[in-house]
């Protein structure tokens, strides 16, 4: 091998984490060609865990590593939220941490690739791609080994389990959840409900939020909330919340 490709594969190997995917789109741009990643290959460099995605040989494959190339390689607005955000974060300790399944999401027009839905990652992967909330705000950066990874803060990973309710998330363990965020920022809150183009989700946070009678609630400006028009029912059997025109299960309006 030449000097200058083993330059090349050198800044390869050291330009990421160790364990992170090599995506074809970002080693194209910096100059590396079909044919010398085949070559590559040959050499025992690299191997492809399927289209359009390489690792190191020797790195060990995780799903990290995968949803950090997304995020800095592919610029994905794809990211870890919902109760898998939430269980991360320590806001939820009663849930168990997501060891059998993650939940993912990203906005309405992005999708995960074939090679990572295809591949076998040892758990259950929840995509949900939507854009009830804008794709750049309420996100921190989390370190998760080797990486550092985007994920949903508190606030809208609350509001993604809500936008899961009722089919695919239990609104009693949303408001169990809820109960826990009592050092909310009101100002992070104001801003999500503000741009959420959800009324559902909206209008069970608030009521939510009421019920908890967390201190940060009266800090929130409802005046500035879009909560449409007309009534919202998640049961057909219910109680109806008058105050946010919304029929929630009995449960939720029982729970002590």
């Amino acid at each position: 091998m030449s000097l200058e490709k083993e330059q090349k594969i050198n800044y390869l190997l050291n330009s990421q984490p160790s364990g992170a995917v090599y995506l074809s789109s970002w080693l194209m741009e910096n100059g590396f060609s079909t044919q010398l990643l085949n070559r590559y290959k040959k050499s025992n460099w690299i191997y492809s865990i399927g289209r359009g995605a390489w690792m190191r040989t020797g790195d060990t494959l995780t799903y990290q590593g995968a949803l950090f190339s997304l995020q800095r390689q592919a610029n994905l607005n794809i990211h870890l939220g919902g109760k898998t955000a939430l269980s991360l974060l320590g806001k939820a300790h009663y849930l168990e941490l997501s060891t059998k399944q993650i939940v993912l999401f990203g906005s309405s027009k992005e999708k995960l690739p074939a090679w990572f839905s295809n591949y076998d990652w040892g758990l259950k992967v929840n995509y949900h791609g939507s854009s009830f909330l804008p794709p750049k705000i309420g996100l921190q950066t989390l370190e998760q080994g080797a990486f550092s990874l985007l994920v949903s803060n508190p606030v809208r990973a609350l509001l993604e389990c809500l936008y899961l309710v009722p089919k695919k998330q239990e609104l009693v363990e949303c408001y169990e959840i809820m109960e826990g965020l009592n050092n909310l920022r009101p100002k992070q809150v104001q801003e999500l409900l503000e741009k959420c183009t959800s009324i559902k989700v909206k209008r069970l946070f608030l009521y939510m939020a009421e019920k908890a009678k967390h201190d940060w609630f009266k800090y929130i400006e409802l005046e500035k909330i879009n909560l449409g028009k007309g009534k919202r029912s998640l049961v057909k059997e219910g109680v109806y919340i008058s105050k946010y025109r919304i029929t929630i299960p009995k449960a939720l309006q029982n729970y002590e």
